[in-house]
């Protein structure tokens, strides 16, 4: 792989494009139905389970941010973090590429602490944990999806871990000493040897809650497989949804949904339909970021006020 191609895998319009033409693929094979049934099929119970669950995978993901942002002199206590996580999501889920809201989270961090270089590391630090859990949980739930569909999914890890291993190599010495030096400095911190069993349990519960919601999204799709099959089918879903070739968080969510539940003899319609319940109830799961988005410490002025300087 050499520069040029790393740098057009990089562009936000590269990978906007790329969601794009998941989601233009899917509808030319199989229509607009599937994705119309998947928000009819989107109820209140789903609605309500995601908002819940969200709240909790949220504190876990924040929680596990602080703890990375701590070892690199940059920290940032679970409160904050629960408050700037939430807005990270709701950018993410709102806006073209799907990284956006983790981006303006580093910045935002970076900038508040004098350390821009370390404020965006420690989200990088941080979703990445996050990814290398999430494949981990993928592919110890091989063994409990569907006999048709394991092999295809073997393949399919093992060609992320290609990936990763090339991505590995084209990284610059430079940077790959500056991430050998986050590590010493994660692990010099008090209580260091504790920091990433830590960030392990959190990113687990965080995989979890977000497997749940997948759950109740096909229950709600009318889905009735055991709930092994369908907690692996998520586990899966979700780490392949993490690809940043999105709009908004729509694409390789819905491509691999109508993949998977066609291998398992469950139709690929189906698993649009999925996908657009879990997208959905997800992006509304979001929504209590808004409030984050006000000032903190700034009232709405009265009406009167606004006359009167209007």
């Amino acid at each position: 792989m050499n520069a040029g191609a790393v740098d057009l895998l990089a562009s936000p319009w590269a990978r906007l494009l790329g969601g794009a033409a998941i989601l233009a693929v899917l509808v030319v094979q199989l229509g607009a139905d599937p994705f119309v049934d998947g928000v009819r099929h989107t109820d209140a119970t789903a609605i309500l389970v995601a908002l819940v669950v969200t709240a909790g995978t949220t504190w876990c993901c924040a929680w596990r941010w602080s703890l990375l942002s701590k070892g690199l002199d940059v920290a940032v206590p679970v409160r904050t973090a629960y408050r700037l996580y939430y807005r990270s999501q709701l950018l993410n889920a709102t806006l073209p590429g799907g990284v956006l809201g983790d981006l303006h989270r580093g910045l935002d961090h970076g900038r508040t602490t004098g350390a821009l270089g370390r404020g965006l590391r420690s989200v990088v630090w941080d979703r990445a944990a996050g990814q290398v859990v999430q494949a981990g949980l993928a592919a110890a739930a091989v063994l409990l999806l569907p006999a048709a569909v394991r092999a295809d999914v073997g393949w399919l890890l093992l060609a992320v871990l290609g990936v990763v291993l090339v991505a590995a190599v084209v990284v610059p010495p430079r940077v790959r000493r500056v991430l050998a030096a986050d590590l010493r400095a994660v692990h010099g911190v008090r209580g260091g040897w504790r920091v990433w069993p830590r960030v392990v349990l959190a990113s687990v519960l965080a995989a979890l809650g977000h497997a749940v919601v997948f759950v109740v999204a096909a229950r709600s799709a009318g889905v009735t497989i055991s709930l092994a099959h369908l907690v692996a089918l998520a586990l899966v879903v979700l780490l392949v949804s993490a690809l940043p070739l999105n709009v908004a968080g729509w694409g390789p969510r819905e491509g691999a949904t109508a993949w998977l539940f066609a291998a398992a003899g469950l139709g690929a319609a189906t698993g649009i339909s999925v996908a657009v319940v879990y997208g959905v109830v997800s992006l509304l799961a979001t929504l209590p970021g808004l409030l984050t988005l006000v000032p903190r410490g700034v009232r709405a002025p009265e009406p009167a006020e606004v006359v009167a300087h209007g």
